[in-house]
């Protein structure tokens, strides 16, 4: 295999993505306090990075043709990789990350299912569905955090906050990120949510969504599960969060970008309200 190939073939995977939701299912399991369970957190962890790359390569695959116009510097339409290469590749990747969910309690195998219909689906199906590829997407993002608890038996009440406030925070990032993108999208005759309904209601209604997620996000500390240092950090978050969806009416590339951030605050919040319970 030559080296333009290899190169081409690791790219498909979006190795800092695929490794970034490995790393969110290691915190889901964390934050259930099941890392006595180490095989099964190795596992999860590895389906998770194999099937969310597989999920970019075979995202590649699909959309080569519009990427041959807005990203011709992507393996695919530079000639780096085949797109019957790309496509099998994917399958392969897919292939791998069944065998770690195996391993896996029945409620992990059935996440794991659900989410790799939702990435076949979403390219070809869903992707240009006003709303709807958002919706997939933003649960996809949580649901790392939910397979991670199940792959360890204990989906406790702050790993079902954790994720609803992931697929929240993700459904309003991808919408603002749809209203960055809206030129191209109507030159290539996508139909997403700010052409639907025009930029501000899109950007109005991200702001709604994220609006429900700071709300939500003192739950773990009102519940008694979590003390000061998970409010503190997660104020934090909060913050950055309503900036970020300020910022996005005038700046809708900052304000993706700030709430990615804060995203990642808010799973670190989390991370620290276990440690301080656990010590």
């Amino acid at each position: 295999m030559s080296g333009e190939r290899s190169r081409g073939l690791l790219e498909l995977t979006r190795p800092v993505n695929a490794v970034a939701a490995g790393m969110l299912t290691f915190i889901g399991a964390f934050v259930a306090g099941g890392l006595d369970a180490s095989v099964a957190v190795a596992a999860a962890v590895g389906a998770t990075v194999l099937a969310t790359a597989a999920g970019n390569a075979m995202n590649d695959y699909f959309d080569r043709e519009i990427d041959r116009i807005n990203e011709p510097d992507r393996p695919i339409p530079r000639g780096a990789v085949t797109p019957r290469a790309a496509l099998w590749f994917s399958v392969l990747l897919f292939g791998g990350a069944v065998v770690f969910a195996l391993a896996l309690p029945f409620v992990a195998i059935a996440i794991a299912v659900v989410n790799l219909i939702a990435l076949v689906a979403y390219t070809e199906l869903f992707k240009g569905l006003p709303g709807v590829g958002n919706l997939v997407v933003g649960y996809l993002g949580g649901s790392t955090f939910l397979f991670g608890a199940a792959a360890v038996g204990r989906i406790t009440e702050a790993v079902v906050v954790l994720f609803a406030l992931a697929a929240l925070s993700t459904v309003a990032r991808e919408i603002v990120k749809d209203v960055e993108d809206v030129a191209g999208d109507r030159r290539e005759g996508l139909h997403t949510l700010p052409i639907a309904i025009g930029k501000r209601p899109a950007l109005w209604l991200a702001a709604g969504l994220l609006a429900i997620a700071l709300l939500a996000s003192p739950l773990p500390y009102l519940q008694a599960t979590f003390g000061w240092p998970y409010l503190a950090v997660v104020a934090i978050a909060d913050l950055v969060m309503a900036v970020a969806a300020v910022e996005s009416f005038s700046d809708p590339t900052a304000g993706q970008e700030h709430l990615s951030y804060a995203m990642f605050l808010a799973g670190g919040a989390f991370v620290v309200g276990r440690l301080a319970v656990a010590l």
